[in-house]
């Protein structure tokens, strides 16, 4: 009773059919049915043990242990608090490490005393010179020498006046 109610499927005609778009379609239609029929197959020949689905792999294989000689500095390990005493071991071994890499940083970046009075000196020159004015400049107001010995005065120059051209 439910087929007749429903109403036959209307097909396109065969003209329309024998054209070059629509046979381009039927065959794309037709290719991607078979790569589905064919990726079907290749799922189901595949097994997996229940409950474990392939999830990749995060094991990753080393020929030698030398790579594992560094990862725990005492060679025993406590998980979740099950033996205190190599953990206490393992955290006071950690801040030593993390000491030394602090105190190597510290050589490395600090300024030695007669390198930053050497700094200052340079520094201390510019800057006055940067906030002084062209008319301090000229008129001597600003003692470069006093400041620095390495920076000088800006010579004066002379002021020329108009030369009468000859006849």
């Amino acid at each position: 009773m439910a087929d007749s109610l429903q109403a036959p499927k209307k097909s396109l005609s065969k003209n329309l059919m024998a054209m070059k778009f629509m046979k381009r379609k039927v065959e794309a239609d037709h290719r991607r049915q078979l790569e589905e029929e064919r990726q079907r197959a290749i799922e189901e020949s595949h097994w997996v043990l229940e409950g474990q689905e392939d999830k990749g792999s995060c094991i990753e294989f080393e020929p030698s242990y030398v790579k594992c000689d560094d990862l725990y500095p005492s060679g025993r390990m406590s998980f979740k608090n099950f033996n205190p005493a190599v953990e206490k071991m393992f955290k006071e071994m950690v801040t030593k490490k993390d000491m030394a890499r602090s105190e190597e940083w510290e050589r490395e970046e600090s300024v030695s005393d007669e390198e930053m009075a050497r700094r200052y000196e340079t520094i201390v020159g510019t800057v006055a010179k940067k906030f002084s004015t062209k008319r301090k400049w000229s008129s001597g107001g600003v003692n470069f020498e006093a400041v620095s010995p390495s920076i000088k005065e800006p010579a004066k120059k002379k002021k020329r006046e108009f030369m009468k051209p000859t006849d």
